[in-house]
């Protein structure tokens, strides 16, 4: 192997070092974003599953907060 060739191949070779890096960094993140967006998908299935069991225990005071919340939200967007 030539001078060229050897320094040629050692250029490749940490340029391919790199962008294994790069790539195991990214599936890294990856794989944390993920287990994040499950716990957070778990989280909003526990809270529909309580509000549904709390709306079915107590419907009239559901429909009660349901209403003053509808009032409150609809004076504070209301145009003036």
């Amino acid at each position: 192997m030539t001078k060229a060739e050897s320094s040629s191949h050692q250029t490749t070779e940490k340029v391919a070092d790199k962008a294994h890096d790069a790539v195991d960094s990214a599936a890294e993140k990856a794989a944390r974003a993920e287990e994040r967006l499950r716990e957070a998908t778990e989280q909003g299935h526990d809270v529909i599953t309580a509000v549904t069991e709390y709306v079915k225990e107590n419907p009239l005071t559901a429909l009660g907060l349901a209403f003053a919340a509808g009032t409150i939200f609809s004076s504070m967007t209301r145009r003036r």
